[in-house]
């Protein structure tokens, strides 16, 4: 069960900042900082320097931009949830986009938000967060999935593909599934990182699919029993 944190302006929310523009790296610092059980920690603007810095700063919650120019905050979020599993990610972006939506839960962030947000709502997210709730809506979330479910494009061939993955693949399928970070794979099955990562590439391939969160929703399938019961209830 998470444990809820309450914070204070002696034990203020420890927040990191993400974002490739300093004009909005300051403009955040500024709102947040001005709360008294908010402080900012600390800020970079690329994937590499949020790697080096965020880990050692600490922080509850990290504010990552989704688009960078040397890569994205979805990677961002996945390897420091990696290193700091109670870290509460809120993912910001300037633009309505389902599939980072999606990215964003299977890297295990807890909200995400546009820019055009209002401070104050802005400021509202952060302390729900770190508080160790969601701020990503339960409806969205299923009617994202179900509609990635129901592609026509990718359904059809769902059972085959499935079928001509290896015991090993399935295995790691379905903790990609369940939202693991490669690291997190490795350890649960005693594998290297660097083997994860070639196992992925080929079961990716495998299912038709380019990206890690399409073969998540794969993974639902793995669920479901042949014959099609379900449990009476």
């Amino acid at each position: 069960m998470t444990r809820t944190r309450t914070f204070t302006e002696q034990d203020p929310i420890r927040v990191f900042l993400l974002d490739d523009h300093e004009v909005v790296r300051r403009g955040l610092s500024d709102l947040l900082d001005a709360e008294p059980d908010i402080s900012v920690v600390g800020d970079a603007e690329n994937v590499e320097h949020a790697l080096a810095r965020g880990p050692a700063l600490r922080p509850d919650v990290a504010v990552l931009d989704v688009r960078l120019p040397d890569g994205d905050g979805i990677t961002v979020c996945r390897e420091l949830r990696s290193q700091m599993p109670e870290l509460a990610v809120l993912m910001l972006t300037s633009f309505d986009d389902e599939e980072a939506l999606l990215d964003a839960i299977m890297a295990g962030a807890s909200g995400y938000v546009l820019k055009q947000i209002k401070g104050s709502d802005l400021v509202s997210a952060v302390r729900t967060v770190a508080s160790g709730q969601s701020m990503l809506d339960p409806a969205t979330t299923a009617r994202l999935m179900a509609s990635l479910r129901a592609d026509p494009a990718g359904t059809p061939a769902v059972a085959p593909e499935l079928a001509s993955l290896s015991p090993r693949e399935r295995d790691i399928l379905a903790l990609i599934g369940d939202g693991l970070t490669n690291r997190e794979i490795g350890k649960k099955l005693f594998l290297s990182e660097k083997t994860v990562k070639n196992h992925i590439s080929r079961l990716l391939a495998k299912l038709g699919v380019q990206r890690r969160v399409q073969a998540a929703v794969l993974a639902s399938h793995l669920e479901q029993p042949e014959s099609g019961e379900r449990p009476a209830r």
